[in-house]
């Protein structure tokens, strides 16, 4: 059994970087997104990712960008990986590759599909499974998530994300087993205030939930 990556999404400041690279966060994300509370500006996005320890990854999150738009971002904050978190159609996705997260809501009746459809994408690294109104609390069906999976050849690394908190990601690590998983509203304080507490319990149970497989 592989040991499960964590990210730690909607990192704003220098000192929640660290939290989360100190409680063995693999990567933190950096959201880019208009309209968002944890979004960040791109010079300051870079501080923090300049700031970082060795071994610890940045990912920009980005939603419905255009190409040039994405270029000139990634010209002043040059995250290692790029998660596209919106509808963007495949041209995009390619222009922004290699190294994309490409992010999909999980629906049921679609899910088998949509991971087909963008694990045959060669710039996608990894897939990340989020619920369809990300960002609301809300936990997606793992057991249906797992048999979907089950159902791909060729299936790139897998994040887990939506509704995942310090007392629920074991048991989601456990049924999915997936990859990595993704945090960021499971491990605030109060909206786009993360809590260094809840970032090292969050680590710890992934751990903990790795230990019980293995």
């Amino acid at each position: 059994m592989a040991r499960t990556r964590v990210k730690i999404c909607g990192v704003r400041d220098p000192d929640t970087a660290w939290a989360a690279a100190e409680a063995g966060a693999d990567a933190i994300g950096l959201v880019f997104a208009d309209g968002s509370p944890r979004r960040v500006a791109p010079d300051a996005g870079a501080s923090i990712m300049f700031g970082l320890p060795p071994m610890v990854s940045t990912v920009g999150v980005i939603v419905d960008q255009g190409v040039d738009a994405f270029c000139e971002l990634e010209q002043r904050c040059p995250c290692e990986l790029w998660q596209l978190h919106g509808d963007e159609p495949e041209s995009t996705v390619k222009a922004c590759g290699p190294g994309v997260i490409k992010a999909i809501g999980f629906t049921p009746d679609t899910i088998v599909r949509d991971i087909e459809r963008w694990s045959a994408v060669a710039e996608v690294s990894a897939l990340l499974i989020d619920n369809p109104k990300a960002g609301s609390g809300e936990p997606i069906d793992w057991p249906t998530l797992r048999a979907a999976l089950d159902q791909v050849e060729g299936l790139p690394p897998v994040f887990l994300a939506g509704g995942l908190t310090p007392e629920t990601v074991g048991e989601a690590v456990r049924v999915v087993q997936p990859w990595g998983v993704d945090v960021s509203s499971g491990v605030e304080l109060e909206r786009g205030v993360k809590d260094p507490g809840k970032i090292q319990a969050f680590c710890e149970a992934v751990h903990a939930a790795d230990a019980s497989l293995s």
